[in-house]
């Protein structure tokens, strides 16, 4: 059983799914306007995910590790803790600056008329999205089966507590441009 913490990151990936399956709807229609609407959501719960983890869940692992008895309790080592959030922070950056990028083609395929260079821009946004949701998949399962699982093993119950109100507030925390139907996807 994951923590409370280490669910709401968990439940957290299943709404971003839904958002990026309505993107990658968007884009399989050709819907310039929709498409950008959509991707602008899942960029920004995806960098809303990744602050929550950087700002609180990896530290608070790293420093649970810290402790040699903790290491030797559950056959885990700080250097493995380390390899796994080095891991997954390249793939958060890998995200974000393809985001970013794809982002900036569709804004730009709002105010084009040449329906070809519609066409290739959309598919090459379509392109960029597959890849990010294939590595995706496997940065998720690391996720959810090593360090949130990890979270839930080795910190005692009062740091369970604070990372989850840490998490919840971040993730519960929009930026201005999203009203609260659209954030929750409504």
């Amino acid at each position: 059983m994951l923590s409370e913490a280490s669910q709401r990151l968990a439940d957290d990936h299943v709404a971003l799914d839904e958002v990026l399956s309505q993107l990658q709807t968007g884009l399989n229609s050709g819907d310039v306007a929709g498409s950008h609407s959509q991707l602008d959501l899942f960029w920004a719960r995806l960098a809303v995910h990744i602050r929550a983890e950087h700002l609180h869940l990896f530290p608070a692992v790293i420093h649970g590790l810290s402790c040699t008895s903790v290491e030797q309790a559950f056959s885990l080592t700080l250097s493995e803790a380390q390899t796994s959030v080095e891991r997954l922070r390249a793939d958060h950056y890998f995200f974000m600056h393809e985001l970013a990028h794809a982002i900036g083609i569709l804004r730009d395929l709002l105010k084009a008329t040449d329906r070809h260079a519609v066409d290739d821009g959309m598919r090459t946004v379509r392109d960029a999205v597959l890849e990010i949701e294939k590595r995706l998949v496997l940065h998720n399962e690391l996720e959810e089966n090593k360090i949130y699982r990890w979270a839930t093993a080795i910190l005692n119950e009062q740091e369970q507590t604070d990372l989850a109100t840490q998490i919840t507030a971040e993730l519960a925390n929009p930026p201005s441009r999203f009203s609260l139907d659209d954030w929750s996807n409504k």
